[in-house]
């Protein structure tokens, strides 16, 4: 699926060359639909946004002419709900990435509403986009001196028995704060005593994790995110979290956007026995026996080397979250992150002016 490019104008009306997705990131970089979300959609309705390159600093064109399906990403939803009646209306699809965590007792996550609204919110969201619509994301899982393996499952536990039946799948990702020396500076100057998992402690987690999940009937597909470790003989395979599967369950009526991601939709039939035939080893299962077939791989080569996710473009800016996670790499600190969103205007062409 390649980055298709347009001629568009700007309210300005310079023509100017821009980026048309199929599919968009809302976003990894920040959390759009906790803060930004009357600018995602006064931006949807003039039809681009300008995009902020982070490595170079140039702004990019992005055009929503194209886009049938978004991908959002948050930690507080509750904005975009009643938003998402205008994404029906235009026709485009979408499901939610919700990272839903309980660092409350020990802060880590200061700018998060309650872990009680926080589930209200999940459970809502979920009866609004209806079956696959929210994905419950554990993301990262941090050991300090004062949360271990057994605190964690506590915590993913107390969870998961609140949404159970609200949500299919639960993605999780271990810290790895060697690998972001801003994050170890800001954990630590806060007087958190963090741990770096071992491939050792890796799997007990997620060993015990997956015995929960079978012996309390949670029934949740597990996936890692991005994680080098192998986890499959647990039933534990890598996530895609901007997913080919997901989008052909929700979105399969939409034949555009199928072939564009590679995909065909497929009727049962009969055999000359009149048994239903059997489905190919890697088909996707919909509704009504239909089925779907991947005939061409759209990985995107611009993620990390063990991120299964499709392509697509992402939208969001770093260091405009004011969340204020202890642990978060996208912000290079929450001082930065609040300063650049008190910058924020709803009406311009970027997140932050």
């Amino acid at each position: 699926m390649k980055q298709e490019k347009v001629r568009i104008l700007t309210r300005d009306g310079a023509e100017v060359e821009a980026f048309a997705p199929i599919v968009l990131s809302v976003s990894r970089a920040t959390d759009i639909p906790a803060f930004y979300s009357e600018w995602f959609f006064n931006r949807l309705e003039e039809g681009y946004c300008k995009w902020r390159n982070p490595f170079n600093g140039t702004n990019i064109y992005v055009s929503f002419k194209k886009v049938r399906f978004i991908v959002f990403w948050s930690k507080n939803p509750a904005p975009l709900i009643p938003y998402l009646e205008r994404l029906k209306r235009r026709g485009i699809n979408c499901y939610v990435q919700y990272t839903l965590n309980d660092y409350e007792a020990e802060e880590l996550e200061p700018g998060v509403p309650a872990i009680e609204q926080r589930l209200e919110t999940f459970i809502q969201l979920a009866e609004t986009l209806g079956e696959h619509g929210a994905v419950w994301r554990l993301d990262p899982m941090i050991l300090t001196e004062n949360i271990g393996i057994s605190d964690l499952l506590h915590k993913v536990s107390s969870i998961a028995e609140r949404l159970h039946g609200y949500t299919d799948t639960l993605v999780f990702s271990f810290a790895d704060i060697c690998g972001y020396r801003k994050v170890g500076r800001n954990l630590t100057s806060h007087g958190i005593c963090y741990e770096e998992w071992t491939e050792v402690r890796m799997r007990e987690f997620a060993s015990q994790l997956s015995q929960l999940n079978n012996e309390r009937g949670w029934n949740l597909k597990l996936r890692s995110c991005a994680e080098r470790i192998d986890l499959s003989e647990l039933g534990i395979e890598h996530s895609r979290c901007v997913d080919d599967e997901r989008i052909a369950r929700i979105a399969h009526h939409d034949g555009i956007l199928m072939t564009e991601l590679g995909l065909q939709i497929h009727k049962p039939s009969l055999s000359l026995f009149g048994d239903n035939e059997q489905l190919p080893p890697d088909a996707i299962t919909l509704l009504r026996g239909k089925y779907a077939i991947c005939i061409a791989k759209r990985k995107d080569s611009g993620q990390r080397q063990f991120c299964d996710c499709i392509k697509s473009k992402d939208i969001g800016q770093y260091d405009t979250c004011p969340h204020g996670c202890l642990y978060c790499y996208a912000n290079t600190s929450p001082e930065s992150a609040v300063h650049n969103y008190s910058r924020h205007n709803s009406d311009s062409e970027t997140i932050i002016l």
